[in-house]
């Protein structure tokens, strides 16, 4: 299926002439997406670090890799060099670097990773100017209706089919087990998806020695999914050092297996000090169904903030709202630092407005605030219009975000 990060990546390779880093989690569609660019090319080299001939190709350095690219010739379009989990390899920024500054004039370059590319070190950002970062995401209620990119930030409401949004809900968006729409299968393709990021992918990225125990903090995540969470009693239950639980979840969140985010203040080192929550990539490995309700939510916010962030559409971040009477909003969009969507998730549309959606309509005065409810039917009103805190239904107002 087509993806909606498509237009996106080519204009990066065809029009801007940057490479393009592609990243998010196992299986999300990252390779799948990068080979679309195969197609209506004569020149083009997909090597994977995990395969052991493209990993002593790639050991060779940048003349032996583009050797097979045959770039003596003229081609019609320029030859397409991808370059997959290349993050495992230590190196891996001097020679993407080393690569697109000797032939970035005669080939385009994609390079995918499934831990976060971290191109930062102590000195700045050393490929600074030569990349867009572009992080996929699984499928969401937009995606599934339009892979078409739209000019605006927030679409007008189309209705998607209720089974859908269901199936969205208990198999999950990763492409495979969402497409096959088998609960069976579903189970076990992310079963198995899991023990390979705990038994594989941790060894691969970090020097972690204490897997067992951060498998246990794994599932703490998940029991605790949008619940605040304190670093210090987790240490305590784990018997291990606060440092230990915060590098792990370090890791777990380089992974993506799961995402924090922080109470929202103006204040950026204050909000920082205080207790985040965390949800999780696969929302389907929650058991409370409000708790995976939320997290469905939490999911295709944060997808919206990185779609419209990439894009270079502004600075766009997810948070939650919560103040020392303990008054709390499930879920507060900014735009440019600025308050800009406020979201509160119920599963029934007979709870009734949530007075701290109001309290936090009034005081922060965002554009726009409503009462998400799931078992509320879908209603063609567009929620750019309403101009009070309303209660509307999860499936309206996700058909809006992309």
């Amino acid at each position: 299926m087509k993806r909606m990060y498509q237009q996106l990546i080519h204009d990066s390779l065809e029009q801007f002439g940057k490479m393009a880093f592609i990243c998010g989690p196992r299986q999300v569609g990252k390779t799948t997406l990068a080979k679309t660019f195969f197609k209506g090319r004569d020149g083009y080299l997909y090597l994977n670090w995990d395969n052991l001939d493209d990993r002593k190709k790639i050991l060779e350095g940048p003349a032996a890799i583009v050797k097979g690219l045959s770039l003596e010739r003229v081609f019609r379009v320029k030859p397409l060099l991808v370059l997959d989990e290349i993050h495992k390899y230590n190196e891996w920024k001097s020679l993407v670097k080393g690569l697109y500054d000797t032939y970035g004039d005669e080939l385009q370059i994609i390079v995918t990773g499934s831990a976060r590319l971290n191109v930062y070190s102590r000195e700045g950002d050393s490929m600074m100017g030569r990349y867009f970062q572009y992080r996929i995401h699984p499928l969401s209620v937009g995606e599934l209706l339009s892979s078409e990119l739209d000019s605006a930030l927030l679409k007008g409401p189309r209705e998607l089919d209720d089974d859908k949004i269901d199936q969205l809900l208990k198999l999950g968006g990763y492409p495979e087990p969402f497409l096959h729409n088998d609960s069976a299968f579903s189970h076990q393709w992310h079963s198995l998806r899991h023990q390979q990021m705990m038994n594989q992918d941790l060894r691969d990225i970090s020097e972690v020695r204490m897997i067992s125990r951060i498998e246990v903090l794994s599932e703490f995540i998940k029991e605790q999914a949008g619940q605040l969470f304190n670093f210090s009693n987790t240490a305590r239950k784990l018997r291990v050092s606060d440092a230990s639980i915060r590098h792990w979840i370090d890791v777990l969140e380089e992974l993506y297996y799961c995402f924090r985010i922080q109470p929202w203040s103006k204040n950026v080192e204050r909000s920082l000090m205080k207790n985040p929550k965390f949800y999780l990539w696969d929302w389907s490995r929650i058991k409370d169904s409000g708790a995976r309700l939320e997290n469905l939510v939490a999911s295709h916010l944060l997808k919206a903030c990185h779609f419209w962030t990439d894009r270079g559409l502004g600075v766009f971040k997810l948070h939650f709202v919560r103040d020392k009477d303990k008054h709390e909003v499930d879920f507060l969009l900014s735009k440019d630092q600025e308050p800009w969507i406020l979201v509160e998730v119920k599963r029934s549309q007979k709870k009734p407005l949530s007075r701290s959606l109001l309290r936090f309509k009034e005081q922060l005065n965002p554009k726009y605030a409503f009462q998400v409810a799931y078992d509320m039917p879908y209603v063609d009103v567009d929620f750019r219009d309403l101009k009070k805190p309303k209660i509307i239904p999860v499936s309206t107002f996700l058909s809006q975000l992309p």
